[in-house]
């Protein structure tokens, strides 16, 4: 390790020793209350997380503009959750199809290619005999059914099904996965229906790992050679839900890619975590024409498996909005009595809000089924028939009805024999597989480092992308903030004002001291700290001597209170690790796919801060961050989402990097934290705000070195490399400059 990041941590352990002793001390808590004592500020992120089982409305925009943005917004976000942000380089498929079986009306061949170089696809394709010319095609993932392709009902469970009316033929409702893969290539349709990781020929991830995930593998959460669930991956958005996604682009694109398939009229269905699949690759992808995911969209449950899954996916959304992406292209739904039971008054009525506003009312449709469970039986089926016919533009008279059908046995369906060997898996291939992904996104991200203004503006496009969805925030309307003062006292030289600064739409509140000087220069410097307020005051309450010389020079300066410091503590001590959900599976995506991390929520505090002090006075200073002893990576990452809105930042980054954080519940935490560039990528997006930087040694990175210059702002950034002890006059002298 470079005698710099040892330097670097073993001050943040000193760091961390002395918090511990400040905190155990009330004499130190020398700050100025703004609320009383033993309050706690009214913030609705002191309540209970949100967990897969919350409620996820969607409200529809009021005007397409409005609708275009947010669009965006919510696509990107799931592209980066998926680590799909950029795409994963597109590599040779090496598609195999074999096995050809003659049915009535129809053919099935076994398929597999490879998604990823060494990780492989596998499918049944089923193809309409009798017909010619391009023909429309159905891409079909399922469900968490046993066994995926090779599901079989059995035979008691099927008769119980014909009798409610759930079913109509036993061999067609003991195999319902294959029964609408053979009903829609009867229809005319070629169908491709893939294994989802872990089922049926997809064995490389076992489904132990990839749908049953617990506990963490400490053999697999290392530093190098990791595998899925662990800290390194959650810090690169490596999960089973990318990996799937990414294997139904691929499957898409194997699909559009044969001959006899019009690749204008592509239909997608699955039900339960095929309905997932199904939404969320029609969100993300522009090719698909017509979509169904059955049991699935709703505002209740999201999806309750590890592969639905993923860090910062429904951070502030849900899958109701993920529905809404496919607009305005055909969407049917269907419902049961399950967690879509309330889909007709609860998600429906606000897509078809949603489809009106864009024009076209009828071309989304929803159905809920009550008197049956969880399914994709007949009934949901025959919805889907009737929605595919009428948007592939099929041409077939109405109804239509399913028939029965010959099923394939497993030994049939399965694409691997002794010509087509089935590939290794285990932890190896995991490790692998990890490893590729990870190092085809570096080359991608590196070959973005900026050299001139039109580099500068995609690797804006790109990085800044891909941290703003990071870091889930960025600044916020004035309208949207109130500041309570309660307290001005003038003092010697300057006025102490305590308030409440409070982001309304969001339920956060704030306590803040502002310490005005008399002779103001429009100047207001925002000083975050490891200790909060406190750390901006002596034992005798009144303001450091630093702080009293930046009041001299004319700069006002904001001490404040983040989440979970100073009057957020009930009794006083911090937290030493990140909150997580009443969940007892170690899955960092069940909290923080639904909740921003602490460190991120820290920064969106810092943004709150910012935004009000754009306009402090009633109007327009110079906006400057002074971040040192622990607090220079929140701040970094409030400087890239603020852009010029912050003229100034001084910042001691202490040499911190995600990359070498030990754990996922480390209270720095930040899930693709470390894929843009760490905390370097979110210094280089601060470009070409004026920077002062320690912890990085004589130099600054050279990805902040480069984005400066791009910007044309080499000037603009200055390295500090000089002792501990001279830093923060170091820094007040840079702030102080004209």
């Amino acid at each position: 390790m470079p005698d710099r990041l040892l330097f670097a941590k073993s001050r943040r352990l000193l760091l961390a020793v002395l918090v511990t002793q400040l905190w155990t001390g009330a004499a130190t808590a020398a700050a100025p209350r703004v609320s009383d004592e033993g309050q706690l500020p009214l913030d609705r992120r002191l309540g209970p997380l949100t967990d897969l089982d919350g409620y996820f409305p969607f409200v529809p925009s009021q005007s397409t503009e409005a609708w275009e943005q947010r669009a965006e917004q919510v696509r990107r976000r799931i592209l980066v959750a998926a680590g799909l942000w950029p795409m994963p380089t597109q590599t040779p498929a090496n598609a195999v199809i074999h096995g050809k079986v003659e049915r009535d009306g129809y053919t099935i061949e076994r398929v597999y290619f490879e998604s990823y170089p060494g990780h492989f696809v596998s499918g049944s394709l089923y193809r309409p005999t009798g017909k010619s010319g391009k023909l429309p095609g159905v891409l079909c993932p399922h469900g968490h059914w046993a066994n995926g392709r090779f599901y079989d009902a059995g035979v008691d469970s099927v008769r119980r099904l014909i009798v409610d009316g759930g079913e109509r033929f036993e061999q067609g409702g003991r195999y319902p996965l294959q029964a609408r893969c053979v009903q829609l290539a009867r229809m005319g349709c070629v169908v491709f229906h893939y294994d989802m990781v872990g089922y049926a020929d997809s064995q490389q991830i076992p489904q132990s790992l990839a749908h049953g995930f617990s506990k963490q593998r400490p053999e697999f959460d290392t530093p190098k050679n990791w595998g899925l669930f662990s800290t390194q991956a959650e810090l690169r958005q490596q999960s089973v839900l990318g990996l799937q996604t990414y294997n139904s682009i691929r499957s898409l694109d194997f699909l559009c890619g044969l001959p006899d398939v019009d690749a204008s009229r592509i239909g997608v269905t699955g039900a339960s975590g095929g309905g997932s699949q199904t939404f969320l690759l029609c969100a993300i992808d522009p090719r698909p024409a017509v979509a169904f995911p059955a049991v699935m969209v709703s505002t209740a449950m999201q999806g309750g498996c590890t592969c639905e899954n993923c860090c910062n996916l429904r951070v502030g959304t849900g899958n109701v909005e993920f529905a809404a992406l496919f607009a305005p292209r055909p969407l049917g739904l269907s419902g049961a009595d399950d967690w879509t039971r309330e889909l007709d008054t609860k998600g429906l009525p606000q897509l078809q809000e949603h489809y009106k506003l864009l024009g076209v009312p009828e071309l989304v449709s929803g159905k809920v089924l009550r008197h049956f469970g969880h399914n994709y039986n007949y009934p949901s089926r025959a919805l889907m028939y009737h929605w595919f016919n009428k948007h592939l533009k099929l041409g077939l008279s109405e109804p239509i009805v399913e028939e029965d059908y010959v099923p394939l046995s497993s030994a049939e369906m399965t694409v691997w024999d002794e010509s087509h060997p089935m590939p290794p898996g285990g932890p190896d291939h995991e490790r692998a597989l990890l490893k590729w992904m990870t190092g085809d996104a570096d080359r991608q991200l590196a070959a973005l480092e900026p050299r001139d203004s039109t580099s500068l503006a995609r690797f804006r496009e790109v990085y800044g992308g891909g941290v703003d969805v990071v870091i889930g925030r960025g600044l916020v309307n004035d309208a949207d903030i109130e500041a309570e003062p309660l307290i001005e006292e003038a003092m010697e030289g300057y006025s102490q004002i305590l308030t409440l600064l409070r982001n309304k739409p969001a339920g956060e509140e704030l306590p803040a001291v502002f310490l005005h000087p008399a002779d103001w220069k429009q100047r207001i410097v925002i000083w975050p700290h490891e200790l909060g307020k406190d750390g901006l005051f002596g034992d005798d309450g009144k303001p450091t001597p630093a702080v009293r010389q930046l009041l001299a020079s004319g700069a006002a300066v904001v001490a404040v209170d983040l989440l979970y410091q100073g009057e957020f503590l009930a009794d006083g001590w911090p937290p030493t690790e990140g909150r997580r959900v009443n969940n007892p599976r170690e899955f960092a995506g069940y909290t923080w796919g639904y909740n921003p991390t602490l460190f991120a929520q820290r920064v969106h505090d810092l943004l709150t801060v910012i935004s009000f002090c754009r306009t402090y006075r009633q109007g327009h200073p110079r906006v400057e961050l002074l971040a040192l002893d622990g607090a220079g990576p929140w701040a970094a990452a409030a400087r890239a989402q603020a852009g010029d809105a912050v003229a100034r930042a001084a910042i001691d980054t202490g040499g911190f990097r995600f990359a070498n954080l030990p754990a996922i519940g480390d209270i720095s935490f930040l899930p693709g934290g470390a894929k843009y560039g760490d905390l370097p990528g979110m210094l280089a997006l601060s470009a070409p705000g004026e920077l002062w930087l320690a912890g990085e040694g004589d130099q600054a990175p050279q990805l902040v070195q480069t984005a400066f210059e791009a910007a044309g702002a080499g000037k603009k950034l200055t390295t500090f490399d000089g002792a501990a002890e001279s830093q923060l006059a170091a820094a007040i002298e840079w702030l102080s400059r004209p």
